[in-house]
């Protein structure tokens, strides 16, 4: 989803060494050959024992490999990365699931950081109105480094409430809301240890961020969306593929609702994004509810711009990105964080069915049996959105997305025969391929 039509300045780009270079890469990979060449059985591996593994064990072709046996597709956490990216020699074809400093994006103050970044940058070079476009996430500081900038906005506007959040924990960890100082000098105090060395430990790094306190509620509950972006590339050619249709809406955040005595497993505590649009379009009417989702569009593209220079991009990585989207009343959506590694665990057997078929979807889309053609605008319930530049609905749109008449190749919380579309996508393609031979 990163939109650029080259590499600019600060874009580092990484490719891996022949193997005869250094005999202490372990090579992956290397008996396939070419990249786009079919291969009838896909060797893969991970440590995740969730939703993906089940996904992964039942995909035709697909065998898996344990220990240390060569591999063509590897779902890896974020630590194997950290500790083996550079001393894995990958052939081609081969693919991991993570970008290399996915953390620019996926750190809450790196994510401020670069966003802040990037809006002084299409200030200077495009206008206010341009610029104003990146204004999706609230006010926020980073702690404690930024400490008497915050103070000084703090005392601009006094009484409003606050949120504290731990840079790089999950699932609600560590979060407090605030409206007084004392409460920061309190946090301070209680993060350092109480021994003589106390000074010399430093505080964990947090964001304080404006809370949003005019959430869109339904049955009087707060609630965020999960979409699911896919990005395959951060390349010159940068591809980025919107959110996976069956997204759904979490009525609060699902780890503390499961720690709740009336928490049905069964039943969970989510929508189906579908649902959601609909229940939208009948008190708000349709065109409210598109103006919305193109807005929560543009949080995709204009996140992942933000990023596409600091990314280490390599051709063997892609990244299923987790975007967490808060409503407020006046139907502004706000970026709460994006995760790197979001939750593969289901909760319930919707959400199991769920992402079953986004994680199917996905490896449709990274395509390790080089099925597809490259031309695709649409695999199951992903819809390609960026291909570098915008991609249109319709065929032979030019690019006018600036100009209010582009309509962008996205389809959020619509109808979609998932399955349907499927059967015609590779069914057009196997006929293809006859016609071809």
């Amino acid at each position: 989803m990163v939109p650029s039509r080259a590499l600019g300045p600060g874009t580092t780009a990484i490719r891996c060494p022949k193997k005869s270079q250094n005999q202490n890469y372990k090579g992956h990979g290397l008996s396939k050959g070419k990249e786009r060449e079919q291969r009838a059985s896909i060797r893969f591996k991970t440590t995740l024992m969730n939703t993906l593994m089940d996904v992964l064990r039942h995909r035709p072709g697909w065998v898996e490999v344990k220990d240390e046996g060569e591999w063509d597709f590897y779902w890896c956490d974020v630590s194997w990365l950290r500790e083996n990216f550079d001393h894995t020699y990958m052939d081609e074809h081969v693919r991991i699931s993570h970008f290399r400093n996915h953390y620019e994006l996926t750190r809450k103050n790196y994510m401020v950081k670069n966003l802040k970044r990037f809006r002084k940058q299409l200030e200077r070079e495009a206008g206010k109105l341009e610029a104003a476009k990146c204004d999706f996430f609230p006010k926020t500081f980073e702690m404690p480094c930024e400490y008497h900038l915050f103070v000084e906005e703090f005392r601009k506007n006094p009484g409003i409430t606050w949120i504290m959040k731990p840079v790089a924990r999950s699932q609600g960890k560590g979060i407090f809301l605030f409206r007084r100082l004392k409460d920061i000098m309190d946090w301070r105090k209680d993060t350092r240890s109480s021994d003589d060395q106390k000074d010399d430990i430093p505080v964990e790094n947090y964001v304080a961020q404006r809370y949003i306190e005019n959430p869109y509620l339904i049955g009087g509950r707060k609630f965020d969306l999960r979409v699911y972006v896919l990005v395959m590339s951060m390349f010159v050619e940068c591809l980025l593929w919107s959110g996976h249709r069956r997204q759904y809406v979490h009525l609060t955040n699902v780890a503390v609702q499961k720690t709740s005595p009336d928490y049905h497993p069964k039943k969970g505590c989510k929508w189906m994004l579908q649902r959601f649009r609909q229940y939208l379009a009948s008190k708000h009417g349709p065109e409210v509810v598109e103006t919305l989702f193109r807005d929560i569009d543009n949080i995709f593209v204009k996140s992942l711009q933000s990023v596409q220079k600091v990314i280490i991009s390599d051709k063997h990585c892609f990244e299923l990105y987790g975007y967490d989207i808060l409503i407020d009343q006046d139907l502004k959506p706000w970026l709460l964080e994006v995760n790197a590694s979001p939750s593969l665990t289901a909760s319930s057997q919707e959400d199991y069915e769920l992402k079953t078929c986004l994680l199917e979807d996905t490896l449709h889309v990274v395509d390790m049996e080089a099925r597809l053609t490259g031309r695709e605008k649409r695999v199951g319930g992903f819809d390609l959105m960026w291909n570098d530049g915008p991609v249109s609905r319709e065929e032979g749109v030019p690019d006018l997305s600036g100009m209010g008449n582009f309509v962008s190749n996205t389809h959020l919380g619509c109808i979609n025969d998932r399955k349907k579309q499927l059967r015609q996508l590779f069914y057009s393609l196997q006929v293809q391929k006859k016609a071809s031979s």
